[in-house]
């Protein structure tokens, strides 16, 4: 691996989220930590320059498609000469990927879909199917990165509720975002409901759009609390701990809306606050812990069956 790009991807992630740095150093399998941080630096960088340096529609356009392509050409070995330092952590990147269809695959194809359909939508309304889509699509690529980046090979279960911990977290962020995001050009409440209320989007906190923001919160915690469901059947200790505190991160905001009545913030803070960070150790050692005592509830009960 290039260490100048190993450097930037270190450099990106560290000030971009504290979390996700030390989540990878801690969690994430000893040979795959820059990875891991390549993985979330690359987007980063791809996400602002769509957001905040691109001056045009047509410039974040050009911009994903160049993106899109440069991804296609990697997977098909053609890797080209003319790339941005930033463009040459993707590169790295793809070129240490661990499988035809990987975890990590799924990631990069998902997350550059998400990031497109921004660059398209920006100033427009979109659709509750649009919507559903966004956070699914949010849901695997996160899901799919930490069990690829944790116990890499590992023969994780498929199930209905695999990807609802990240799917709730996405709908959570935007609710978290509302107002930067509109600020912005982004509006993620659905063109249907609005039109069907004859609300404007501005009126973030009028009585009929605090319903909705109920609906929301009620919905993303109840796909946390199936999201923590898969995540007890999992046998991969690191596993848990990193869905557990992904889980949490959110969860603060869901309970401060909450007791806000439902009325959305311009900023959240809570998740850098001292408190956050000694629930999120205490959830680690909680986790730990009811991991190791099911395991062992577990083997004595086969151990019993066994004898009888």
């Amino acid at each position: 691996m290039n260490d100048d790009t190993a450097d930037l991807a270190r450099s990106i992630t560290f000030s971009s989220s504290k979390q996700s740095f030390y989540t990878a150093c801690l969690l994430v399998d000893n040979d795959l930590v820059d990875d891991c941080l390549q993985a979330y630096a690359y987007f980063r960088w791809v996400d602002d320059v769509v957001d905040i340096s691109s001056q045009s529609r047509q410039e974040r356009i050009n911009f994903i498609e160049r993106q899109r392509d440069l991804i296609n050409q990697l997977y098909a070995s053609i890797r080209p000469v003319d790339l941005t330092p930033e463009e040459n952590i993707i590169a790295d990147l793809i070129c240490h990927d661990r499988g035809e269809n990987s975890g990590l695959r799924s990631f990069i194809n998902n997350f550059i879909a998400i990031i497109e359909f921004d660059a398209h939508r920006r100033g427009r309304l979109i659709t509750q199917e649009e919507l559903t889509w966004y956070s699914e699509c949010l849901g695997k690529a996160v899901t799919d990165a930490i069990q690829y980046f944790i116990r890499n090979g590992h023969p994780y279960p498929d199930s209905e509720n695999r990807y609802k911990a990240a799917t709730a977290a996405h709908i959570t962020h935007m609710l978290r975002d509302m107002y930067p995001d509109i600020a912005e050009g982004y509006i993620n409440i659905p063109k249907e409901y609005l039109a069907e209320n004859n609300l404007n989007p501005l009126e973030v906190n009028s009585p009929i759009l605090r319903s909705w923001v109920k609906e929301r919160v009620k919905l993303a915690q109840k796909y946390i609390r199936e999201g923590k469901g898969y995540l007890d059947e999992l046998d991969v200790l690191r596993c848990k701990i990193a869905g557990y505190w992904y889980c949490a991160r959110f969860e603060v905001v869901l309970d401060t809306i909450e007791r806000d009545g439902f009325n959305l913030r311009t900023q959240y803070d809570e998740r850098n606050k001292f408190t956050t960070w000694l629930k999120m150790a205490w959830l680690g050692i909680y986790t730990t812990l009811k991991h190791v005592t099911g395991l062992n509830l577990r083997y004595l009960w086969r151990s019993t069956r066994e004898v009888n």
